[in-house]
C-alpha cells in the first residue's frame, strides 16, 4: 500500500505513520518540518494553509492508495487538500471526532446519532463544527464511497501531546494522597492511539468508507483500573488513591475533564463521552489493548523524554493544582 500522511510527526499522525511503516507500506509524509518525520518515510515539506504549501503537495511525486488526514482546524484546509488529491488517491481517511455529535448525547448512541452543522468552506469556528466541516470537505472531494470518517473518542497512549494521561502518571509519581474521583467502578471510554492507527490502516486496505466510532467498548476499562495502573507503573512508594464521591469533587470547584483529566461525574456529559457504541468498528475489526498496556507504554515513553510530555500550543493545559487538590482532600 502507498500511503500519504498529512501530518505524521506528532501523536495520531505519528502513530499511523509508524504502524504503516511496520507493515512495509510506502509512506509519504507531508508536514511543515517542525518535527522530524519517522525514519523510512519520504518527507515533503509545506504548510497546507498556504498557496506555497499546496503547491509543494501538488508537486510531490506519485499517487497513493490512501490519504490519512488528522486536521482539526479550519475545514477549508481539508477541502483544499482533498480537492488537490482526489485524482491521485483512492481513499481519504479523515480522523474526525465523536464531538461532531449533537450535545447532549444519548447513552449507547451510534453513528446514526444527529451531528452538528458544519461548513466545508469555513474558517475555524469551534472544535465540533470544524471537525464536522472537515468531514464534509473530505466527502465533498472524494465522494461518500471513498471517504472514511474515523470518529475518535478520547485518545490516549504514547506521543500524547494534550497531557491527560501524562498528568495522571506525573501526579502519582509525585506521591502522597491522590484525589481519585469516583465512582471507582465507573466505565470510561478512550482509544489507544496505536489501536486507532492499526484499525484505520486495516479499514483503508479493506476499502471501508463512511463513519465509524473509534473508541473502546463500554466496560473495557474503569476509572479505577486506569488509576490503579498509573500507580502500579509510576506511583511513588507513598502514593495513595483517595477515592472521593463525585459531589464532593464538584463541590470543591474542580472542573471535570480539564482539572481531573478523563474523569466525568454521572450525568449527560458522562453519557456523551463515556457511553458511546463502537459496535460497528468492532464488527470491522477494532481490537483494543488492555488499559494497563496503554498506561505502561505511555509511562515508558514519558520517562524517555525525562518525564515532561510535549504540549500542543493550541490546547489548554490540563491538571489540578496541588493547592486545590489539598483543599479538596481536606473536605
Amino acid at each position: 500500500m502507498r500511503l500519504l500522511m498529512l501530518g505524521g510527526t506528532e501523536f495520531v499522525g505519528r502513530a499511523v505513520t509508524e504502524a504503516a511503516l511496520a507493515r512495509g507500506w510506502d509512506v509519504t509524509v507531508f508536514h511543515r518540518g517542525r518535527h522530524a518525520a519517522p525514519e523510512g518515510t519520504r518527507a515533503v515539506h509545506g504548510d497546507r494553509t498556504t498557496a506555497e504549501g499546496l503547491a509543494a503537495l501538488a508537486a510531490a511525486d506519485g499517487d497513493w492508495d490512501a490519504v490519512v488526514d488528522t486536521w482539526s482546524g479550519a475545514p477549508r484546509a481539508v477541502r483544499d487538500a482533498a480537492r488537490l488529491l482526489r485524482e491521485r488517491a483512492g481513499t481519504y481517511a479523515y480522523v474526525s471526532s465523536g464531538s461532531v455529535y449533537r450535545y447532549p448525547g444519548k447513552a449507547g448512541s451510534d453513528e446514526s446519532f444527529p451531528v452538528v452543522d458544519g461548513d466545508a468552506d469555513a474558517d475555524a469556528v469551534a472544535y465540533a463544527e470544524d471537525k464536522r466541516g472537515g468531514e464534509l470537505a473530505a466527502a465533498g472531494a472524494f465522494g461518500d464511497g471513498r471517504t472514511l470518517l474515523v470518529r475518535a473518542g478520547l485518545i490516549l497512549g504514547p506521543y500524547e501531546n494534550i497531557g491527560r494521561l501524562p498528568w495522571w502518571l506525573s501526579r502519582v509519581a509525585r506521591g502522597g494522597p491522590v484525589l481519585a474521583p469516583g465512582p471507582r467502578d465507573a466505565s470510561i471510554q478512550y482509544i489507544d492511539v496505536r489501536d486507532l492507527a492499526e484499525w484505520t490502516l486495516d479499514a483503508v486496505a479493506a476499502g471501508l468508507y463512511g463513519p465509524y466510532n473509534l473508541i473502546c467498548p463500554t466496560g473495557h476499562a474503569t476509572m479505577g483500573a486506569l488509576l490503579d495502573a498509573c500507580v502500579g507503573v509510576a506511583g511513588a512508594p507513598d502514593a495513595e488513591l483517595r477515592w472521593t464521591a463525585p459531589d464532593v469533587v464538584t463541590a470543591a470547584g474542580i472542573e471535570p475533564w480539564q482539572e481531573l483529566p478523563v474523569w466525568l461525574p454521572p450525568g449527560e456529559l458522562y453519557d456523551t463521552m463515556h457511553d458511546t457504541s463502537s459496535a460497528k468498528a468492532v464488527r470491522a475489526g477494532l481490537r483494543c489493548r488492555p488499559v494497563g498496556a496503554t498506561v505502561s507504554d505511555t509511562w515508558d515513553w514519558l520517562r524517555s523524554l525525562g518525564g515532561v510530555a510535549p504540549h500542543r500550543p493550541d490546547r489548554p493545559r490540563v491538571g489540578l493544582s496541588p493547592e486545590k487538590e489539598a483543599k479538596a482532600l481536606a473536605r
